[in-house]
């Protein structure tokens, strides 16, 4: 019914349009992107100021990132396979374990080459104290030249004294460290007999590497620290093209890597490894 007069009364309601709470939500699409390329960028750097070992970890890690969290290296996973995970591989921690004894090894390399070519009594030995960094470890090694025995008389595991100083100032510096120590005596291929033919190279190699840990214990290296002690005779040659060389008559110290290249290796075996017994063919420990 419409109202008297013959008017009609009109209603227009006018729809304004809002603000969007603070013009709209197009700055917090911008601030996202700038976010997200500063995190990119922020990661970018952080990826190239690592070594290689840590950035090959970190493509296996991206290349396939299910196989890593259950253990498993790149390229590999229970579904690959269709069997069951029977040894649970930390690939990318093992390499940055090794990446770090690598360095640390190289720095107690340098130290004990300064402090011997720093001892006046050592001085002349500094071309017999040979110290490299190898796939197996640090490898010190204490080598005759043919210019005189300088360490052991020939026949004999008594020790000179440069012998004895040698390895007391090596035996400070592998104290610092908590790696287990194998040291191993080396002889050349000349014929060795005594006692009418019951003690030879074998016996003589095993000798004076146990001479060697007694001196090392004696300045810091518990007996936890040394594992094995070993005689190979003239097996091991430093001269493979000269095994009468006097440079194959040796003592070697060999501080292991805690992994091997291929992560084979890790703490329990490790730990297992320390307590294995020494090899009784090839060795001596005595009171």
């Amino acid at each position: 019914m419409a109202p008297r007069g013959g008017k009609k009364i009109i209603i227009v309601k006018k729809k304004v349009a809002g603000h969007g709470g603070h013009h709209g939500g197009s700055w917090k699409v911008a601030y996202a992107d700038f976010v997200t390329a500063m995190m990119a960028f922020f990661m970018v750097m952080w990826i190239l100021g690592m070594d290689d070992k840590t950035k090959q970890a970190i493509e296996g890690y991206f290349a396939n990132p299910v196989g890593y969290k259950k253990g498993y290296g790149a390229g590999s996973s229970p579904l690959s396979t269709g069997t069951a995970p029977t040894n649970v591989q930390k690939t990318p921690l093992r390499m940055i374990v090794r990446s770090t004894e690598q360095r640390t090894f190289e720095q107690l390399k340098n130290a004990i080459l300064e402090k011997v070519a720093a001892n006046d009594s050592l001085k002349s030995l500094k071309a017999l104290v040979d110290v490299q960094v190898t796939n197996d470890g640090l490898r010190i090694e204490l080598v005759e030249t043919g210019s005189g025995d300088v360490y052991f008389p020939t026949g004999s595991a008594k020790m000179k004294s440069p012998t004895m100083l040698a390895l007391q100032l090596i035996g400070t510096e592998l104290a610092t460290l908590h790696h287990p120590v194998i040291l191993e005596g080396h002889t050349d291929a000349a014929q060795f007999s005594a006692a009418g033919g019951a003690y030879g190279n074998w016996e003589l190699s095993a000798d004076r590497a146990n001479a060697a840990r007694r001196v090392l214990e004696g300045v810091g290296l518990g007996d936890g620290r040394i594992v094995e002690v070993r005689g190979y005779a003239a097996t091991k040659p430093r001269i493979l093209d000269d095994p009468l060389s006097a440079a194959n008559r040796r003592i070697s110290i060999l501080l292991p890597f805690s992994v091997t290249p291929d992560g084979a290796a890790d703490a329990a075996s490790m730990a297992q490894y320390k307590t294995d017994s020494m090899h009784a063919s090839l060795a001596k420990r005595v009171p």
